[in-house]
């Protein structure tokens, strides 16, 4: 049990996928003669979304529009000629026809030059994407065309040419429609990593919410129950007739209520949730007191000090009703089991939804109370299948409170991580990451003592022996206390990076020594310094991991970066985002990237950052009309206005003008070579302009 939730503790505060634009742009053109050619825009959409036409009713979605920038060497002809033939239906969220493509599309622009000469056709595209859940709008995306004014000349002369050269050109454009083919099935293949990737994470969600619903099973309220519960379903029918079969289909109803009860509580979560509502509930002090002060009843309870129940009369009309008999009786057992069972279960309940009302999906709540419920009253049906398993059942007795004492030591290290978002967000500075560090590891080894003997409470027995299963506990417990000990002394830890401060508030550091010795990757020097061109605005409360230097407002550090004609690496980053703390041991700690990361201008923007802005810097959102009079709000609104997405952490890499100089952005991925390979792309992107 301690196994699982320590799994869970180190699991649990996990985050959300990026959203990545799901349309990928190419641009060609095909020249007809010595004045005309046609541009090709060719839209492929992944993720499950479609794309909408250029044609759409007022009060739909936004339409697909191209906007060319002011050019006298050429003159539009005709508007862009769209294919295949978009689909038209009434879409019920806009409630208007509307027309979209239900996958790829192609719109072709023909243009007419003014002069015979090579000319440079540029522009931005706007448009909007849906799936089945959610819609994305997308502005000003750039789009250049190079027409050559040889390649229209030779389009002109083109019937008067030898069969060789039309051979040569028909295997040029095969040669270009081979690359495409790639380009897709190499587009298929990330997009398919990604979704498994999210899947993946869905999957361990789901079979933490089995572990813990088959871990209340051996709770001190849940387990004495069995024997009483499945009794209940073998004696159903006192005549004699059909008891058997009766038993199992109680047994059955039994279960499915128990699963029921459970996936209502997850429905509820789900639908209350809002845009902004993980936000909130990661960053705000008042959930996270709540929470905090949650798990420190929970876990005192467990201690002893006192019993959490439920009204005592709710539970009497239950099992009332229970008593009456009947297959209906099987669903009021289950209702009384979750009533009586609330002071064990409630800890479990609280750590998955809790995870869940923080992640983007909606279906983790709904899933994980399912999954929970499912597996908690499994073993009940499975018994009413078998009865004569209970006789093999352990009896009930002193080891049932050592899961509960286990469970309030576990509780109690993980509830900290709600003080820890308190006091990161707000800058409260109450913990450094040693004082931190320093009360896991005596929550853990008192643990460790605990289940040795060396520790008892009034409500315990004796313990005159230790059990191989309490031996590999102890194990388990005390290695994770020497793991943790050189934290204290500025080791990563990268297995609880999420759950403990950065390494920004580590005061402590033995590690500092050993970095600047470390040698960097070819063509960077780890122990360059960084210059910056002033001192940063909020840096007196702000800083960067590792030594690094940079700004923490964007309009400065797009300054800088024109001033020094270098890149900007923007990170979009939260004192409370447990990915943003992941990604940076895990994968910044590399000094090959801490090389890299020096040659551009960082610009870390804070989006649950507290600090309060001057009323000439506030900002009105063009996306939710409310008006952003913190730091964190404007640079959260900013994130989803300039690149569609609200997703932490999140990197891209621009010009000294704030424009992209590699058309993707980065999320969280600890993967050190794929950051190195996208940071080093960048580098040669910018030099290459």
């Amino acid at each position: 049990m301690a196994t699982w939730l320590l799994s869970l503790c180190f699991l649990a505060m996990g985050a959300a996928n990026a959203q990545e634009n799901p349309v990928k742009w190419k641009f060609t053109v095909e020249p007809v003669n010595e004045q005309e050619a046609v541009l090709v825009f060719s839209a492929t959409v992944t993720g499950g979304y479609h794309l909408y036409a250029q044609q759409q009713d007022p009060l739909g979605p936004l339409p697909t529009e191209f906007i060319f920038a002011e050019n006298a060497g050429y003159k539009l002809k005709g508007k862009a000629v769209e294919s295949p033939k978009p689909v038209s239906e009434k879409d019920e969220t806009f409630g208007v026809m509307v027309q979209f493509f239900k996958k790829d599309a192609t719109f072709r622009q023909t243009v007419t030059l003014t002069e015979a000469k090579d000319l440079e056709i540029k522009g931005t595209i706007d448009y909007q994407v849906c799936n089945d859940e959610t819609c994305l709008p997308f502005n000003d995306i750039p789009f250049s065309f190079n027409v050559k004014a040889a390649d229209l000349k030779k389009a002109a002369a083109a019937p008067a040419e030898d069969v060789t050269e039309v051979l040569a050109e028909v295997e040029k454009e095969t040669e270009a429609v081979v690359e495409a083919v790639e380009a897709v099935v190499a587009e298929v293949a990330e997009e398919a990593a990604a979704e498994k990737a999210e899947g993946e994470s869905l999957a361990g969600f789901i079979l933490i919410a089995i572990l813990a619903g088959l871990a209340a099973v051996f709770t001190p309220c849940v387990f004495p129950m069995i024997p009483m519960t499945v009794s209940f379903f073998i004696d159903s029918d006192a005549s004699g007739k059909g008891g058997r079969a009766t038993g199992i289909l109680k047994g059955a109803i039994f279960t499915g209520s128990i699963t029921l009860l459970y996936t209502v509580i997850g429905a509820i979560v789900a639908l209350t949730k809002s845009a902004d509502f993980a936000n909130v509930l990661s960053t705000h002090w008042i959930p996270n007191l709540i929470f905090f002060a949650l798990f420190v009843v929970f876990a005192f309870s467990f201690f002893g000090l006192f019993e959490i129940t439920l009204p005592t009369g709710l539970s009497n009309k239950m099992d009332a009703k229970a008593d009456k008999g009947g297959y209906i009786s099987a669903f009021f057992m289950a209702a009384v089991l979750a009533i009586v069972s609330f002071s064990c279960t409630g800890p479990f309940v609280a750590a998955l939804l809790v995870e869940a009302a923080m992640g983007s999906s909606v279906l983790k709540p709904l899933l994980g109370m399912f999954f929970f419920g499912l597996a908690m009253g499994l073993p009940f049906f499975l018994l009413s299948l078998f009865p004569s398993m209970l006789e093999k059942l352990p009896r009930s007795g002193g080891w049932l409170n050592s899961v509960k004492v286990v469970f309030a030591f576990v509780l109690l290290a993980f509830g900290m991580k709600f003080l820890l978002n308190i006091d990161q967000v707000y800058e409260l500075h109450l913990f450094t990451r040693e004082v931190y560090l320093a009360i896991w590891i005596v929550l853990f080894t008192l643990m460790g003592f605990y289940l040795l003997g060396k520790i008892k409470f009034s409500h315990d027995s004796d313990v005159p022996h230790i059990g191989v299963f309490r031996l590999v506990l102890v194990i388990i417990t005390f290695t994770f206390v020497v793991y943790l000990i050189p934290g204290l002394f500025g080791a990563p830890l990268k297995m609880v990076s999420a759950l403990v401060p950065p390494m920004t508030v580590q005061q402590f550091d033995l590690s500092k020594g050993a970095a600047a010795s470390t040698v960097a990757m070819p063509g960077a020097v780890a122990g360059d310094e960084q210059v910056l061109c002033g001192t940063p605005k909020y840096a007196d409360k702000l800083t960067l991991p590792f030594g690094l230097k940079g700004y923490f407002d964007y309009e400065e550090g797009l300054a800088c970066a024109k001033q020094q004609h270098k890149p900007v690496f923007i990170d979009f980053k939260g004192h409370s985002c447990a990915n943003c703390k992941k990604m940076e041991m895990e994968v910044w700690t590399d000094p090959r990237v801490q090389a890299l990361l020096k040659q551009y201008v960082i610009v870390a923007l804070y989006c649950d950052d507290r600090t309060a802005l001057p009323e000439n810097e506030w900002i009105t959102s063009t996306v939710d009309g409310n008006v952003k009079k913190t730091l964190g709000k404007r640079n959260a609104d900013f994130e989803v206005t300039k690149f569609k997405t609200n997703t932490l952490p999140f990197y891209h890499l621009l010009d000294g003008e704030g424009e992209p100089i590699v058309a993707t952005s980065y999320g969280y991925k600890s993967d050190v070579d794929a950051f190195i390979a996208y940071l080093q792309g960048g580098l040669d992107a910018f030099n290459a302009r």
